[in-house]
């Protein structure tokens, strides 16, 4: 059956993302969890980022009669119903097996953008049989221009039609929750995890059907499957060298349209225009990676007023509301990208959870613009904050 089918059901048992958050960290196991939710350092930036949204206020307008929000939007020449797409999180069968092909499929039967990760555990192939016209493809830069040019072309060859070249990893961050959790790739089969994988029974079975997960993109590269050995060649073959010359070679490569994600400056939003790209993704990668970092919404206003509406803005990190959407958009951004919210979806209600983080988060938008009184995307965007 369809999701319409329970809707009413789950809007009523999960009427929030957290409750679905909930639900997910119930269904996996510790180690998946931490992995999902972890920052980096002692993770304050997962705190700033929340508080950096909770901090944003509007004053309301009422007695305008009977409104209707309306949220389609254009972005790079489609049209979509809402402002809202999935963004790229490596090793994602971790969290739950097959995830980037229910999330790939959903983006399809949604039409929401669906951005996929250089290191997921499903190829752009397999992707490509599912998510229709809505595939984005996310690259974290290798040291080897040949290297690169070979996943674009696999990428192109596949369907996806826009590249987001991710800026904001110049090296593995340390991830100190997910340690003490006790992850190591490849998984090590303890008395730990067999305990876990017996509290978690239908992710683990799951799991066993589809096998552990790899990163099955970047293993074709490699003389083995073995993941700590692929592991190892991402480290020393992934990131690490990106300077603005490689994003305008990747740029005259792809032909089509080039974001470029992890921007919290206005000069490098500026220099990325400067250069040809398309579009600009602010981004603190969702808090995983430099925990001294601006929280994104609040490095947004100065991006924009840098950017002055010559290419889009996209943003993530922090994002679990409809209102966290309204307000990035009051302050800038044109589109926004949203990732864990997402796979609390999967983890916990399986095919359905998409359908149901993007219910929430489209109705929730389409309340609160109804309840600050404006009825369009345009009109929310040209508010004054206050």
């Amino acid at each position: 059956m369809s999701y319409e089918n329970y809707k009413t059901k789950l809007s009523n048992q999960f009427p929030a993302i957290e409750d679905l958050a909930i639900k997910a960290k119930k269904r996996i196991p510790e180690v998946a969890w931490a992995y999902l939710e972890s920052g980096t350092g002692d993770e304050d930036l997962l705190k700033r980022n929340r508080a950096a949204f909770n901090a944003i206020e509007f004053t309301p307008r009422f007695c305008k009669g009977h409104l209707e929000a309306d949220t389609t939007i254009e972005l790079f020449g489609k049209q979509y119903s809402c402002p809202i797409g999935i963004s790229p999180i490596g090793l994602t069968g971790l969290i739950w097996p097959r995830a980037e092909l229910i999330l790939a499929d959903a983006a399809n039967r949604l039409q929401i953008p669906f951005c996929l990760s250089t290191v997921a555990t499903e190829t752009p192939e397999e992707v490509a049989g599912v998510v229709g016209n809505q595939g984005w493809f996310q690259l974290y830069p290798p040291k080897s221009l040949d290297l690169a040019f070979s996943i674009l072309d696999r990428a192109k060859k596949s369907g996806f039609h826009t590249l987001v070249i991710t800026a904001d990893v110049p090296m593995a961050s340390r991830r100190e929750r997910t340690k003490r959790a006790g992850m190591q790739m490849p998984p090590k089969m303890t008395p730990k995890l067999i305990w876990d994988g017996i509290k978690h029974p239908v992710w683990s079975l799951k799991t066993i059907k589809r096998g552990l997960p790899r990163l099955r993109t970047i293993e074709n590269y490699t003389s083995q499957t073995d993941f700590k050995f692929v592991s190892g060649f991402v480290g020393n073959r992934l990131g690490g060298t990106l300077d603005w010359d490689y994003c305008k070679t990747l740029k005259a490569y792809w032909k089509g349209t080039v974001i470029i994600k992890g921007i919290l400056h206005p000069e490098d939003a500026d220099q990325a225009i400067n250069i040809g790209l398309d579009g600009i993704w602010v981004s603190n990668h969702g808090g995983r990676q430099f925990n001294g970092a601006l929280a994104s919404i609040k490095a947004l206003p100065k991006v924009a007023k840098s950017v002055n509406k010559r290419v889009p803005i996209l943003l993530d990190s922090g994002v679990r509301t409809g209102l966290d959407v309204m307000r990035a958009l009051s302050l800038g951004a044109d589109f926004v990208m949203i990732g864990r919210p997402f796979l609390y979806g999967v983890a916990a209600l399986g095919k359905c959870g998409p359908d149901h983080v993007k219910h929430v988060l489209t109705d929730d938008l389409k309340n609160n613009m109804v309840q600050l009184g404006v009825e369009s995307i345009n009109e929310l965007k040209s508010l004054s904050l206050g």
